[in-house]
């Protein structure tokens, strides 16, 4: 039971009905608190987010130019690769699928912002970033690319105890009072009588990012069955018990004992799994840019804004790059895209609270398509490297 309560997904579904109980059947002073918070909390979310993007971008790329040997950057290679397929496979079946499927719902996002001026907080404070984010997304590229080449490096260190803190942030703040902050949005939506709509939204854009997840892990299997020539499968059938172990625990630090039998079972020696599946559990993280690209697309059509593939090609590469710099907390992905939706996309503070919570609503399938597909990776890396199992 514990655990149970201590559990994002568990939080986020609670705060859904809370904020759909309070919205229908609470006076509106009452609401108006939750929308003093949301009010609050966006900024301060919007302070955080550059700090956000330095604190984790810098030191990931800084720690990917560690011996950077021909296993480590054929992994990455590869890896980003499969992230960018994920991406763009995402683009082309959404693109197709939910103009159409999304149609009469298109005017209901707009009608909620909308009526979102109807709960106005009783105060709010003002709390502007120091830089912008595509500022930050630079400087963090430009610093972690350049310490990549320091062995030894006083910035390097300093940069670290900035990551340890933005992780704490992170852990201790943001996180924790994420659920908070999706109930209020979704008492603001049930107090302007679009709640349902809204849900019935979700629940069509669920299923198909569920079924996208299966097609994805089909096909990085296919690819890895013919370079190693064995049944494809077969091989991702071994690999079950790390998919259903990381429904489960939603982290895929937490799975990588399991991954790691798996893909020994599927032939992979244990020096080649040993090194691919700890490093493809921070880096490849293909399941979750499916997630966050059909997410962003779904929620663009419902509020009108136009989008194409040149747009969503840019988005896509710079999220494979965030990607990598994900912290491995529950929801830790959408927190590092977050600055990206908003450099590159335009996204609001009511379109992030709405992404969070899709985002965290799939969260243990999007885990168990990264983790199941480290598998894959780690195939390939030992058909190229030509290691052998002793």
């Amino acid at each position: 039971m514990k655990s149970l309560f201590s559990n994002l997904l568990f939080k986020v579904f609670v705060a859904i009905v809370l904020g759909m109980v309070f919205g229908l059947y609470m006076p509106e002073w009452f609401n108006r608190i939750f929308a003093t918070f949301n009010a609050l909390f966006g900024q301060f979310l919007s302070f955080a987010i550059p700090l956000i993007i330095m604190g984790l971008i810098m030191p990931a790329i800084s720690d990917l130019g560690k011996g950077a040997g021909k296993l480590l950057l054929l992994t990455a290679g590869i890896a980003y690769g499969s992230t960018l397929f994920s991406g763009f496979m995402t683009y082309f079946a959404a693109s197709g699928i939910f103009p159409s499927l999304l149609e009469s719902h298109v005017n209901s996002a707009n009608e909620v912002a909308e009526s979102t001026k109807a709960l106005s907080p009783y105060f709010s404070i003002s709390i502007p970033p120091i830089l912008d984010v595509m500022s930050a997304l630079v400087l963090a590229f430009m610093v972690g690319l350049g310490l990549s080449f320091q062995e030894k490096s006083t910035l390097k260190t300093a940069v670290k105890d900035f990551q340890i803190i933005i992780m704490q942030v992170i852990e201790n703040l943001i996180v924790p009072l994420l659920p908070l902050f999706i109930l209020g949005i979704f008492a603001n939506m049930a107090f302007s009588g679009q709640v349902f709509e809204i849900l019935s939204v979700f629940l069509n854009i669920i299923g198909v990012i569920f079924a996208l997840h299966i097609l994805l892990l089909l096909v990085q299997y296919f690819v890895a069955g013919i370079i190693v020539k064995r049944n494809p499968l077969r091989l991702l059938a071994t690999m079950m018990p790390a998919y259903f172990t990381a429904l489960g625990t939603q982290s895929s630090a937490a799975t990588i004992p399991v991954t790691l039998i798996q893909t020994e079972k599927n032939g992979v020696p244990e020096k080649v799994a040993g090194f691919v599946i700890p490093l493809c559990a921070t880096i490849h993280l293909s399941g979750s840019t499916m997630k966050i690209t059909a997410c962003a697309m779904a929620l663009m059509i419902l509020e009108g804004v136009p989008f194409d593939l040149t747009l969503f090609a840019g988005f896509i590469f710079m999220l494979g790059i965030a990607m990598v710099a994900a912290p491995g907390v529950p929801g830790g992905a959408i927190m590092a895209a977050i600055g990206i939706l908003q450099a590159m996309l335009g996204f609001n503070e009511e379109m992030i609270g709405l992404m969070v919570a899709l985002y965290i609503a799939m969260d243990s399938f999007g885990t168990a398509c990264n983790v199941t597909g480290d598998g894959a990776i780690a195939l390939v890396v030992n058909k190229l490297t030509g290691e052998t199992k002793s």
